[in-house]
């Protein structure tokens, strides 16, 4: 399906740039980019090789070549850029965390179910092939019925007050930017937790700077995760088995390599990873195939699974008193 979708890229910051970079090296078609000023969209367009730069997102989403919008800005914005995306008919990927919110999620995808279009997380992990690979041995059974999973993702982040990480006007903290992608893999190991248990230390600017989860399930499994950004970690993850284990090498939501382990500690199985470029190609391929096939959800990442884990989310943020300044 690679070329078949048209692409518009809605912001030109950071995270953008590696997401055309991917698209370009790997055949798909990037059709238009907006931004909220003509230079910056000039400046990205040249950059990537975009035919068509807008000054403005309305003129982005408005734009008749373009098919699907990707949704690049902070995550306060994230649910106002959307609707405008799929009111102008556009299908749309939107950066992770989904939103802010459970209700901004549910907003999002009740909006396109009623047009009968594509909305997708992106949630770039989720479509990596390691991930594909470790989803079909949980399924198979071989590691037996799952204990626990447990994931980190820590860095050592800028500690400007004024940098995005920090601000929590932009949705800044570990949790959104950092803590999603662990949570996330819990929910694609283990389902929407029974019980969840959360703790956080605070920035001076309000954002969280350190966070920790536990869930547990119906079946007795637990799940821990840790996030952090001001302090660098192991970035590893493990999903324990009664009849084995996996566990996932540094940096385990990129592409990577992981074993798996028997009961009795043998390797069986290694996998190394063979992917050119950041990665962000699979969730792309995944929406443009959503697209031909005209189905709107997916088994990978369904958009109910992505206002489950928003609504997770804000049950994490109940327990820590944490809220954002644009659900006030």
């Amino acid at each position: 399906m690679a070329g078949k979708v048209r692409w518009g890229i809605l912001a030109t910051g950071w995270i953008a740039e590696l997401f055309a970079k991917d698209l370009n090296m790997h055949g798909h078609t990037v059709a238009a980019v907006g931004s909220r000023s003509q230079a910056s969209a000039d400046r990205f367009a040249a950059q990537f090789g975009i035919p068509k730069a807008h000054p403005s997102y309305e003129a982005l989403c408005a734009d008749p070549e373009v098919d699907a919008i990707y949704v690049a800005t902070p995550h306060p914005m994230h649910a106002e850029n959307a609707k405008l995306a799929l009111a102008n008919g556009k299908h749309v990927l939107i950066e992770k965390a989904f939103t802010v919110n459970a209700r901004e999620a549910q907003e999002i995808v009740d909006l396109a179910a009623s047009k009968g279009l594509v909305v997708l997380e992106a949630m770039w992990t989720r479509f990596l092939p390691h991930m594909l690979r470790i989803r079909e041995i949980v399924a198979s059974g071989v590691l037996g019925e799952i204990r626990s999973v447990i994931a980190d993702h820590t860095q050592d982040l800028p500690d400007d007050p004024a940098h995005r990480l920090n601000a929590l006007e932009l949705g800044g903290g570990a949790l959104l930017d950092l803590g999603i992608y662990p949570i996330s893999f819990t929910f694609d190991v283990l389902g929407a937790p029974k019980t969840i248990v959360a703790t956080a230390r605070f920035k001076a600017t309000g954002a969280d700077g350190n966070i920790a989860t536990m869930f547990t399930y119906d079946s007795g499994a637990i799940a821990l995760t840790l996030s952090s950004s001001d302090t660098a970690g192991r970035n590893i993850a493990t999903i324990h088995g009664t009849d084995g284990r996996i566990e996932i090498d540094k940096v385990w939501y990129a592409p990577t390599s992981f074993r798996r382990y028997d009961s009795t500690g043998a390797v069986v199985e290694t996998y190394t990873s063979s992917v050119t470029g950041r990665g962000m190609q699979y969730q792309a391929a995944e929406l443009e195939r959503l697209v031909a096939a005209g189905e709107t959800a997916g088994a990978i990442l369904p958009p109910s699974e992505s206002v489950a884990i928003m609504a997770c989310m804000d049950t994490i943020r109940a327990q820590i008193g944490l809220k954002y300044p644009s659900e006030a």
